[in-house]
Formats: structure tokens, C-alpha cells, sequence
């Protein structure tokens, strides 16, 4: 019996972090609902740093100009549906710092199926009961929160 792997879709995501080291978080509906960092498939000829900053501007409505774009922190490798197709999807997350203010959902021009958006605190990222997307977000929140930034991206599970 063989199996094909699904087609590659190469993904570049943010963790974007404010003043106060808070999260920001997207709402999705889909499988029982979850919350998951901004992001998307790259565009042709598009490096990951430059979908990471078109991202941010589609779904939220964020100037590039008013982002800090920093180190990748991470990577993951998940199968999943996407327009009804599974797909392998490799993501690349990389830091950005944010102001709030700078967050302006009314300039978005592709929001998705994005329901809404938080920021969370660490503490309430321990706490919740939700599904919250990549696993290993709090730990990786707080290596950056105390100054640990990975030398190399580490792999986050599914």
C-alpha cells in the first residue's frame, strides 16, 4: 500500500507581542473554534519575512511601517485541509512587536474567517480551557518575555 504526501504550502506566521508582552491572538470558528497566531501561505517569489509583514497588513489592518519584525523563534510541520485539499504546511513564526494602537482590524483587506482578536497574558494563556494554536506558544512567550531568544528556531509540535 503507498501513500502520497501531501503537496508542501510553505507558511509564514507572527508572534506579535506588545509593551506588556502580551499575545496577539486570531478567533477561528472552524474545527470546534480555536486561537491561532496571525499568518498565511507565502505569495509567489515572497520570502517568509515578507509574508509574515503582508499577513499582519490583510488580516489586522498593521502598517508595516509601524512593526518590528524580528528573529524567527519557531517552525512546525502539520497536514491539514485547506480549501478542501489536504496539504502539508510548514510555518515559520517569527517575533513582532506591536503597539495596540497600531492594530486596526477596519484596514484589513483579506480577514479570513477571523471572528476576532485578543491579547492575552501569559497567565491567561496557562489558564484557558481553549484550544489555542501552535502547542508550545506560552513556553516560547515566556523564554522571549525573560530574554532567551532560541539561537535556532525550535520545532514546535503539531
Amino acid at each position: 500500500m503507498t501513500t502520497s504526501t501531501p503537496p508542501l504550502r510553505e507558511a509564514a506566521r507572527a508572534i506579535v507581542l506588545d509593551a506588556d508582552l502580551r499575545v496577539l491572538l486570531l478567533r477561528y470558528d472552524e474545527n470546534g473554534g480555536f486561537w491561532a497566531t496571525p499568518g498565511g501561505s507565502l505569495e509567489e517569489g515572497e520570502d517568509h519575512a515578507t509574508a509574515t509583514l503582508r499577513e499582519l497588513r490583510e488580516e489586522l489592518g498593521i502598517d508595516q511601517a509601524m512593526v518590528e519584525l524580528g528573529v524567527q523563534l519557531a517552525e512546525r510541520s502539520k497536514d491539514h485541509l485547506v480549501g478542501g485539499r489536504e496539504v502539508r504546511q510548514v510555518e515559520r513564526y517569527f517575533l513582532a512587536r506591536v503597539s495596540p494602537g497600531d492594530v486596526n482590524p477596519e484596514r484589513a483587506t483579506q480577514p479570513d474567517n477571523i471572528r476576532e482578536y485578543r491579547w492575552w497574558t501569559q497567565g491567561e494563556l496557562r489558564s484557558t480551557a481553549e484550544t489555542v494554536y501552535p502547542q508550545g506558544l506560552t513556553d516560547l512567550i515566556a523564554a522571549v518575555a525573560e530574554g532567551r531568544t532560541p539561537n535556532r528556531p525550535i520545532v514546535l509540535a503539531g
